[in-house]
């Protein structure tokens, strides 16, 4: 049986853990961890709140993730939204889903994030679809 959701992974190219450290954890404030001695040697760089992880992993042929991406809740969206225009980092309003308040946006190697603020109430009293 699933009982929650333990990390999502992220591809990205070769020698780009710099840029990635001063994204995820410089801008959005993640904390990074480290990886297990038997994973560290293949690059890449792990990060977490909270109870999730968020794993970048290296793959040679990286093409960016365009449509998946994770979504990201989040306190504060407009503060957030501008530190990342602040930065350079692309920043899309989308109002399609009730009770919810997103943007999307892309890491420095350009993978597709959203993130998330409920309007109203806890995520529990939100209508899930």
């Amino acid at each position: 049986m699933i009982t929650g959701l333990d990390h999502v992974q992220l591809a990205a190219p070769p020698d780009s853990e710099d840029a990635l450290r001063a994204y995820y954890a410089g801008i959005l404030g993640l904390t990074e961890i480290p990886k297990p001695a038997a994973l560290a040697a293949r690059g890449g760089c792990w990060f977490e709140t909270g109870p999730a992880q968020l794993h970048l992993g290296i793959e040679h042929d990286f093409r960016p993730a365009r449509k998946a991406h994770p979504g990201l809740r989040v306190t504060g969206l407009d503060a957030l939204a501008a530190r990342l225009t602040a930065a350079g980092a692309p920043v899309t309003w989308d109002d399609a889903i009730p009770g919810r308040r997103r943007f999307f946006s892309e890491d420095p190697v350009g993978n597709r994030l959203e993130f998330v603020e409920f309007a109203t109430g806890p995520p529990s009293e939100i209508p899930r679809f």
